[in-house]
C-alpha cells in the first residue's frame, strides 16, 4: 500500500491533459513506443476527432517500485460530473495550467471540487516549449490562486517530455499512499467518508466510480477498492441494488483492460460482472464480499440535468430500438437521463436530460454513429415552472407543451451563477454581450494581467449560443464556468415554427418576449436554407403571441411538362400546363413535408 499513488489530472479544455498523459505512459513504459499514438487515452472516435476528452479514463503505470494509478478527466464544463466522480477515487491531483492561456474559469471550478475533498494539489505549468508561453505571469497567477511558493510549481512540456520525469518523482513525494484515504463532504456531489476502521476491514468493499457495457461480458464496473482483496471467482454483491454475482474477471487498466489474479485495498481496477439486465448497476454503489454485512459506502448525488431535449425515432417501428440504444448509452454515460413521453404529431419518444449543449450534441452524435438510428431531436430547452390562472402549477420540460399566454398567471425559470475570466481589453465587448443576454454583473477581481467577472443570468440565455458568442468577441481568450443558482420569475413565450401551415413540435422553443422578433426571423431564415425544395411551393413561418411574426416562401420544383412536344397547336400545351397546375394545387392541399434527420441536428447547433 505504501508504494501506491492514486492521482488525476484536472485542467481547462485544451490545456494539454491528454498530451501529458501520453508522455507519462511513454516514460513509465506502460505502452511500447511502436504502439504509441497521440491522445492514447481518448479511445472514442468522437474524442479523437474533436480533440477533447469526453470520458474519464483510468490507467495503471509502474515507475520504479511504485504503482501509479492515473485517471485522465475531461476539461469541458458539461462533463464536470465525470471529473467529480474521478476525484473521489484518488488522493492527489495535478492542476495543469497552459502557459499560453493561464488560469481559466473551469480550472477554478475543478480546483474547488478537488479542494473540497482534501486532495493534494500539485500545480503544473504545461506547454512551456511554446513561443507564446507567458511563464512568469502564469506562475504569479498560480501563486496567488493557491497561495504556494514559486518552488512548488512544476514546469512540463507534454510535447517534448521536458520535466515529466521530475513530475513523476514529485507525485511519489507529495501524494500520500491510500492508507491515509479520507474524504470530506461536498456541496454539489455527496462524498464518501471512509474511516480507518473501514479501511482496516478484511472483507472486500469497493466504490463504483464508473462502468461500461460489453455485449459478451455484461457490465464491467470500475472500482476503487476500500478494504480487503478481490479475485476471480469471488461471490460479490451490489449493496444498493441487492444483486449478487460472481466475479468473472478482475484486472487493472494498462490502459486496455489487463486481467490479474487479484487486486486489493487502495487500488483502482475493474470487475467483470456478467450482468446484462439494464438498471441494476449505478455509479456510487458499493461492490462488496457477499459475507459483508455492513451498510453501503456513501455514494454520489445524481447528476442534475440542466438542458432537456426530446428524441423521437423517425419511424415508430424503431421505438424499441431507440429505447435499447438509450439504455446501452446510459451504461457508458451515467450523467444523462431519459424517460418516455408521447407527442400527437411525433408519436412516442423520450425526454432526455443533459448537463449542457455539448453533452446533448455528443449523445445525439453517438446515437447516430453507434446505433445507426434515424432520429428527430427537438430544440433544447430548460425546465419552466408555470402557474396557471386557475392556481395550478406544472413543470414544463418540452417547449411544444408550453401553454398559450392567456392561460398563464406566472412563469419561473432557473438562473445560474457564472464566472468569466478575460483579458481587460475585452471587457467593453463582454458588457454589451451580457446586456443582450439579460445578465446581472456582480463583482470583478484582478488575477495578474486578467479580470475575473462574477455574474447572474438566466440559464435560458446561457444556452442561447452564449459560449460561442463569448469566444467570438474575445478572440477565444475568455473562459466561463457556471453553477445553478435558484429560480426567478420569467417574461417568456412560446415560438412555433410552421411548415406548410403545420406546426413542427421539434422546432418549438420558449424565448424571452423581447427576443421574439429576432429569434423568429433567425429560425425561419435558417430553416428555409436547410430544408430541401419540395414538389410544391410552401411557406415557413414563425408564430408567437397569437400572430405570424416572420415568413419565408420556399418555391417548389419545376418541370416543363411540354418539353416533349414539337410544334402543333398552342392549346395542347396550355391543356398540359393547366393539368399540372391543378395537380400542384391538390398536392399543396394534401401533401406533407418530409423533414430530413440532418435538418433537426443542424437546427440544434448554434451556427
Amino acid at each position: 500500500m505504501q508504494n501506491i499513488r492514486n492521482f488525476s489530472i484536472i485542467a481547462h479544455i485544451d490545456h494539454g491533459k491528454s498530451t501529458l498523459a501520453d508522455r507519462l505512459l511513454e516514460i513509465t513504459g506502460t505502452i511500447e513506443k511502436r504502439k504509441m499514438k497521440e491522445q492514447v487515452l481518448d479511445s472514442m472516435e468522437l474524442e479523437r476527432e474533436r480533440g477533447i476528452t469526453i470520458k474519464m479514463q483510468p490507467v495503471r503505470m509502474k515507475f520504479g517500485e511504485y504503482v501509479l494509478n492515473l485517471i485522465d478527466t475531461p476539461g469541458h464544463i458539461d462533463f464536470s460530473y465525470e471529473v467529480s466522480r474521478a476525484l473521489k477515487a484518488v488522493e492527489g491531483s495535478i492542476l495543469l495550467v497552459d502557459a499560453t492561456q493561464g488560469v481559466q474559469a473551469q480550472t477554478l471550478t475543478t480546483l474547488g471540487m478537488a479542494r473540497e475533498q482534501g486532495l493534494v494539489i500539485i500545480p503544473v505549468i504545461s506547454k512551456i516549449d511554446s513561443p507564446l508561453a507567458m511563464i512568469p505571469e502564469v506562475r504569479q497567477e498560480i501563486m496567488t490562486l493557491l497561495g504556494v511558493d514559486e518552488s512548488e510549481i512544476l514546469m512540463v512540456s507534454g510535447k517534448t517530455g521536458e520535466g515529466v520525469k521530475e513530475l513523476l518523482n514529485e507525485i511519489i513525494k507529495r501524494v500520500p499512499p491510500p492508507s491515509s484515504f479520507s474524504e470530506k463532504s461536498s456541496g454539489r456531489f455527496a462524498q464518501p467518508d471512509f474511516s480507518r476502521s473501514e479501511l482496516g476491514s478484511a472483507l472486500f468493499r469497493s466504490l463504483v466510480f464508473d462502468f461500461k457495457y460489453s455485449n459478451h461480458r455484461g457490465v464491467i464496473v470500475f472500482v476503487r477498492a476500500i478494504s480487503g482483496r478481490v479475485k476471480k471467482g469471488d461471490q460479490l454483491v451490489f449493496k444498493v441494488a441487492g444483486k449478487e454475482f460472481q466475479a468473472l474477471e478482475v484486472g487493472y487498466f494498462a490502459p486496455e483492460e489487463t486481467p490479474t489474479e487479484s487486486f486489493a485495498e487502495g487500488e483502482i481496477g475493474y470487475i467483470v460482472t456478467g450482468i446484462k439486465e439494464p438498471g441494476i448497476v449505478s455509479v456510487g454503489d458499493t461492490v462488496a464480499s457477499i459475507s459483508d454485512n455492513s451498510d453501503p459506502l456513501p455514494g454520489y448525488q445524481k447528476a442534475r440535468p440542466v438542458v432537456w431535449a426530446s428524441i423521437y425515432p423517425e419511424s415508430q417501428d424503431d421505438f424499441t430500438l431507440l429505447k435499447q440504444a438509450l439504455e446501452k448509452l446510459r451504461l457508458s454515460d451515467s450523467a444523462f437521463s431519459f424517460e418516455e413521453e408521447s407527442s400527437g404529431v411525433l408519436g412516442r419518444g423520450f425526454r432526455c436530460g443533459f448537463l449542457g449543449m455539448l453533452h446533448l450534441e455528443i449523445i445525439s452524435e453517438r446515437l447516430r454513429r453507434e446505433f445507426d438510428l434515424p432520429l428527430i431531436i427537438t430544440l433544447p430547452s430548460i425546465t419552466y415552472v408555470v402557474t396557471y390562472k386557475n392556481g395550478k402549477s406544472e413543470t414544463i420540460y418540452t417547449p411544444s407543451f408550453f401553454p398559450e399566454d392567456y392561460l398563464i398567471e406566472s412563469v419561473r425559470e432557473p438562473w445560474v451563477k457564472a464566472k468569466i475570466i478575460t483579458p481587460p481589453k475585452f471587457l467593453g465587448d463582454i458588457m454589451k454581450l451580457l446586456y443582450e443576454h439579460e445578465a446581472e454583473v456582480g463583482e470583478t477581481e484582478t488575477l495578474a494581467d486578467r479580470t475575473s467577472l462574477s455574474l447572474l443570468m438566466p440559464l435560458r440565455e446561457l444556452m442561447r449560443g452564449f459560449f460561442d458568442k463569448l469566444k467570438s468577441v474575445t478572440s477565444g481568450f475568455a473562459s466561463i464556468s457556471y453553477d445553478l443558482s435558484g429560480e426567478r420569475e420569467a417574461d417568456v413565450t412560446r415560438l412555433d415554427i410552421l411548415v406548410a401551415d403545420e406546426p413542427v413540435p421539434a422546432f418549438a422553443k420558449v424565448i424571452s418576449r423581447r427576443q421574439v422578433e429576432s429569434e423568429a426571423e433567425m429560425a425561419v431564415d435558417k430553416l428555409s436554407k436547410l430544408l430541401p425544395r419540395q414538389m410544391f411551393t410552401l411557406k415557413i413561418q414563425g408564430k408567437a403571441l397569437g400572430r405570424i411574426i416572420s415568413s419565408r416562401t420556399l418555391s417548389g420544383m419545376k418541370k416543363d411538362v411540354t418539353q416533349h412536344m414539337y410544334g402543333g397547336d398552342i392549346t395542347r400545351k396550355m391543356k398540359l400546363r393547366e393539368k399540372q397546375k391543378k395537380g400542384k394545387k391538390k398536392m399543396k392541399e394534401r401533401g406533407s413535408v418530409n423533414i430530413p434527420q440532418d435538418v433537426f441536428l443542424k437546427m440544434i447547433r448554434q451556427e
